[in-house]
C-alpha cells in the first residue's frame, strides 16, 4: 500500500492532527508531506489536482485523494477495519454515531475559542491575551458538552479511546495551555489524552519558533 499525507509546515493544524494520529493508531506505514499554507503552497495548481477542496490534510491512497479530516478518519476506519487494526470509533453504533457527532462539532462550532486561541499557541507559543466574552461564553458551552459527554467515564468518552477523544482534548487545550481557566476534571482528561503515544509524536515535531 502506498499513504501520503499532506499536513501543514509548522503540524499545527488541528485536523492535520487528526489524521495524523489516526494513521499512527491504525498502524499504517506512510509517508508525510508538508505544504507551507502561508506561502500557499496548497494553492498550486498541482496540489489543487490531488486536493478537491485545496486544504489539509489530504491522504493520498494509492490512486485516490481525500481531503477534510473527519472524512478521511472515516475512510481509515472502513478500509483499514477492526479487528485487523486498531479501531478509530467505538463498536457501538449509537457511541459511534456520537463520536462523529463530536467530531462534526468540534470543526463547526465554538469560534471564538478557536479564534483567541490559535494552534501557534498551543504548539508553538502560550499567550497571556485574556479571552473575550464571546469566548468565555463558548468556553462554558465547551466545559458544560465535555463535563456530559464524560459523566461516568474515566479517561475516555467511550470505555476507550476513539479519535474523538484526541479531537475533544486538543480543544480543550487550547484553553489549558494557555493558562485559562478550566475545571480540573476536564483538565486531567486533555492532560492524559496529550500523553498518548500517537499524540506525542505529533506534539513533539520540531517547529520554527
Amino acid at each position: 500500500m502506498a499513504l501520503t499525507l499532506f499536513v501543514d509546515h509548522q503540524f499545527t493544524s488541528p485536523f492535520g492532527m487528526s489524521a495524523y494520529v489516526s494513521l499512527l493508531e491504525k498502524g499504517i506505514p506512510f509517508v508525510t508531506e508538508r505544504l507551507d499554507l502561508g506561502a500557499q503552497q496548497h494553492q498550486q495548481a498541482t496540489y489543487r489536482k490531488q486536493s478537491l477542496t485545496a486544504r489539509v490534510p489530504t491522504l493520498i491512497h494509492e490512486s485516490f485523494t481525500l481531503s477534510e479530516s473527519s472524512a478521511i478518519c472515516e475512510y481509515l476506519e472502513e478500509i483499514f477495519a477492526p479487528p485487523a487494526y486498531a479501531a478509530l470509533y467505538p463498536k457501538d453504533t449509537k457511541q459511534r454515531a456520537r463520536a462523529r457527532q463530536v467530531q462534526a462539532w468540534l470543526r463547526s462550532d465554538l469560534m471564538p475559542i478557536r479564534s483567541e486561541r490559535g494552534t501557534n499557541s498551543v504548539f508553538i507559543r502560550p499567550i497571556n491575551t485574556p479571552l473575550t466574552p464571546a469566548a468565555i461564553q463558548a468556553a462554558e458551552k465547551l466545559f458544560r458538552v465535555a463535563e456530559q459527554l464524560l459523566e461516568g467515564q474515566s479517561n475516555y468518552l467511550f470505555g476507550s479511546w476513539c479519535i474523538a477523544d484526541t479531537d475533544l482534548a486538543m480543544m480543550l487545550n487550547r484553553l489549558v495551555i494557555n493558562g485559562d481557566d478550566v475545571p480540573d476534571r476536564l483538565k486531567a482528561y486533555a492532560n492524559y489524552q496529550w500523553q498518548r503515544p500517537s499524540v506525542r509524536k505529533w506534539v513533539e515535531q520540531k517547529r520554527d519558533a
